[in-house]
């Protein structure tokens, strides 16, 4: 069973201030296996972004989410690549759920609903957002066939990631992949489209609940 432990030894400590209550708007993870090390922050709203895999499509992918979904990342990531890349995207997808769960709060006052179409030259991706406390994915990607790799990134990964991120984020995620030949583009365009959606869920509309059943 993973190890957890909050306020991690990276920058991601910094959500913590004295005290010990976590400051509105911030979570931060730390994560650790026999397979992986993994410390994640997020501030809604922020603007820097630190982000180390070891997989430099990946980060590139994680870049896009911190960009286009205006939230301050830092993700310090180190896994078994030698074996396989598999456990670290996946467990970067947990621990950027947990503390975007924890980021989010109550979330009262938050649009919770957040929908997105990004187009990437001749892909076209759209997602849908809803912060409702209930992990589901739909994941549809009609991802052009006879390549599978980036670089080092493996793009069968790229659904076990959001897969992750939805179960301990605990929001729903609907992703369809609408068109596509070039599959940097198409997964590009995802991760943009995610990010862009989850921007708008995280909207402040006021202060209250955006749910009649008083809790989410």
């Amino acid at each position: 069973m993973a190890a957890r432990k909050r306020a991690p030894r990276t920058q991601a400590a910094r959500a913590k201030p004295a005290g010990g209550r976590r400051r509105p708007g911030r979570g931060a993870v730390s994560r650790k296996t026999k397979e992986t090390d993994i410390a994640v922050s997020v501030e809604l709203g922020g603007l820097v972004a630190a982000i180390r895999t070891g997989l430099p499509f990946f980060d590139h992918m994680l870049s896009q989410i911190a960009r286009h979904g205006a939230l301050g990342l830092e993700v310090y990531a180190k896994g078994d690549l030698e074996v396989d890349a598999h456990h670290t995207v996946e467990d970067v997808g947990i621990a950027l759920g947990e503390a975007l769960r924890e980021a989010l709060g109550d979330k009262a006052g938050l649009a919770r609903y957040g929908h997105a179409v990004v187009p990437l030259d001749e892909a076209l991706v759209e997602a849908v957002v809803d912060l409702s406390g209930r992990p589901h994915l739909t994941f549809n990607a009609r991802l052009p066939s006879g390549k599978r790799f980036i670089g080092d990134y493996d793009v069968d990964l790229t659904q076990d990631f959001f897969q992750a991120l939805v179960n301990h984020a605990r929001l729903t995620l609907h992703v369809d992949v609408r068109s596509g030949r070039n599959l940097h583009h198409v997964v590009e365009a995802t991760f943009k489209a995610v990010a862009r959606a989850l921007r708008a869920a995280t909207v402040r509309e006021g202060t209250a609940l955006p749910s009649t059943k008083g809790v989410l």
